[in-house]
């Protein structure tokens, strides 16, 4: 059966079982009626995933993985912050009229700093020093820029990517400050495991393991029953993902570099609603 349904499932009845409410806070999110959106939390969840041994998409629950790879080609690639650029609504609602998000997610990593070696933004520095300095113990990205957070029209929740190198192998560590653990849970897990992916090729190295980090694990309390619903569908084995080895350029990746395969999974589809 997929580990990511097991490390789903163990997450949910944890934060379910031994989580703690914001019932006696006010809090920043709201439903569309105006209600606040409350919700019952863990701190510190960390989750493993080993692309080794297979791809982390959820069976109880469909992930639409090509949307979730048109996000992270929009950010990584595009380092887009306009939705235009999107092939999704999923940003709408924190767009303006021009489509902007302001200077969030892919506008921070197209930022150019100037090194000993050059100019990069982010995600070519990360290139760089992968293909010439593999053994650094300093390749990440952050794209949690505090001057520029009143010019964002959401704040990163998915932040930072450190990439480590062990031998042959290409893991990396995700930092979430924050995580919708029923919208958005395994969509991130997904994308930036397909990420990694993509860099590990790209720079020559074989993808390995994909750490996930969750400083506030939450679920909503409009979410509780479907959440109650989806632990308790069946399982399936996890599927499997074909990358075009002929990429070897990060820039050439398209959503249809993928193929995914043998993806059984729960095809009913479910009405979350998102808070703001």
């Amino acid at each position: 059966m997929s580990r990511a349904d097991d490390i789903f499932i163990a997450n949910m009845h944890d934060i379910l079982e031994h989580g703690v409410w914001d019932t006696d806070r006010d809090v920043r999110p709201r439903w569309s009626d105006g209600t606040p959106a409350h919700t019952i939390k863990k701190f510190g969840i960390v989750n493993r995933y080993n692309l080794r041994e297979e791809f982390p998409l959820l069976t109880i629950r469909r992930t639409a993985f090509k949307s979730c790879l048109d996000e992270i080609l929009w950010i990584w690639q595009k380092k887009s912050n306009n939705v235009h650029d999107l092939h999704s609504k999923i940003w709408d609602q924190w767009a303006d009229e021009n489509g902007s998000i302001g200077k969030a997610y892919g506008y921070q990593l197209g930022v150019k700093n100037k090194y000993a070696e050059g100019e990069f933004d982010q995600v070519d520095r990360v290139l760089y020093d992968l293909k010439h300095n593999p053994a650094s113990r300093r390749i990440l990205t952050n794209i949690y820029t505090f001057a520029d957070l009143h010019e964002m029209h959401l704040y990163p929740c998915a932040y930072s990517m450190t990439f480590n190198v062990s031998g042959n192998t290409l893991n990396a560590i995700l930092n979430q400050r924050s995580a919708d653990m029923l919208t958005a849970n395994n969509w991130n897990v997904a994308q930036y495991a397909a990420l990694l992916m993509m860099i590990a090729q790209v720079t020559g190295f074989k993808a390995g393991e994909l750490v996930h980090v969750i400083a506030d694990a939450h679920i909503y309390d409009r979410h509780i029953d479907m959440v109650k619903e989806i632990i308790e569908m069946p399982r399936y084995p996890a599927p499997e993902l074909e990358v075009d080895k002929s990429v070897t350029d990060f820039y050439d990746f398209t959503v249809d570099s993928f193929r995914l395969t043998n993806y059984v999974c729960n095809t009913k589809k479910y009405d979350i609603p998102v808070a703001e």
